[in-house]
């Protein structure tokens, strides 16, 4: 099993207070085991094919809004939430290929990721991308149990679609803002996969 980079400090901790409580107490260390084993899983990154052409998913979970949104960076767009669930793979990868034209950190609450309102005044950041197809956006927000956004981007910086760029530990939300004119392939509720699931695509282009 792949381990995202940043989880290896906290897997190398927890093994670290594993091993060293058996020593002085064997029944810390039979309660230590699970938690090691947890946060391995949390912090795994597995690798994916995408299932076609156009914008993939830049996280793991469920949608939770599809709506037609502005902003400075996009203009017209339209935003897919995705709210990310503790269990999810907590890695974040990018919808296509583009150039990094604008990056922002915006600290803020700690509310629930799904409250209506997260998106507006929770601790995000903005990652903008100049693509074929028109600027593209995408916004990773913290919630109340993640704490830490990972994003290793600089402006500048040109990727490839399905590329890793960062994650938000413990899960949380991300939303994506698509050119205006997207022919969408995703309805709300429905489970998608970073880097795997296709969102949708531009009349006859590939993301």
């Amino acid at each position: 099993m792949k381990i995202a980079r940043d989880g290896w400090p906290v897997i190398a901790f927890t093994a670290f207070m594993l091993f060293g409580s058996l020593f002085f107490s064997p029944a810390a260390g039979f309660i230590l085991a699970p938690v090691l084993g947890l946060v391995i899983w949390f912090f795994r990154d597995p690798e994916r094919i995408p299932l076609g052409d156009g914008f993939l998913s830049p996280a793991d979970g469920k949608i939770t809004e599809i709506v037609d949104a502005e902003h400075s960076f996009t203009g017209r767009a339209v935003k897919i939430g995705i709210f990310m669930n503790p269990l999810d793979v907590h890695v974040n990868r990018l919808p296509c290929s583009g150039r990094i034209e604008y990056l922002e950190y915006v600290p803020g609450k700690k509310w629930m990721a799904f409250a209506p309102k997260a998106s507006e005044v929770n601790e995000r950041m903005y990652v903008g991308l100049g693509t074929d197809f028109g600027p593209v956006l995408l916004v990773q927000i913290a919630g109340f149990l993640a704490r830490r956004i990972v994003c290793r981007l600089k402006k500048g910086d040109v990727l490839d679609r399905g590329e890793r760029f960062g994650m938000i530990k413990l899960g949380s939300k991300v939303d994506v803002y698509l050119p205006a004119g997207v022919q969408l392939a995703v309805t709300e509720g429905q489970k998608v996969y970073a880097g795997r699931t296709v969102l949708g695509g531009m009349p006859g282009d590939e993301a």
